[in-house]
């Protein structure tokens, strides 16, 4: 696979799925599997049973990554966009195919 489209820190809008419209910042990427963690967006719940570590039990809320495809990179605007790789100035950067301008470099 080439360069990551959507990198860590990136401010993202989800596409479809129970989330669909909400926006957050990448958390974590995970290119083997195709996915991403994006802060505050599609939480799992996870019941878990009081143990020595933790005598109060409870439901733990941590965000479940989800398939990279659903997500996009959110412009200035907070609209969505593709990213395109161009080279500019002699390097390689992302660039926003809806605005044409270069994201972070």
């Amino acid at each position: 696979m080439g360069s990551a489209r959507i990198k860590k820190g990136d401010s993202v809008i989800v596409l479809s799925g129970k989330d669909k419209g909400r926006t957050g910042k990448v958390a974590k990427v995970m290119p083997k599997d195709g996915k991403v963690v994006v802060e505050g967006v599609n939480i799992a719940a996870r019941h878990r049973k009081p143990t020595q570590g933790n005598p109060q039990g409870g439901i733990d809320r941590n965000p479940a990554p989800m398939h990279i495809s659903k997500v996009a990179l959110a412009t200035a605007d907070g609209k969505p966009t593709r990213v395109r790789f161009e080279t500019r100035d002699g390097k390689k950067v992302r660039v926003a195919v809806k605005s044409g301008e270069t994201i972070d470099g």
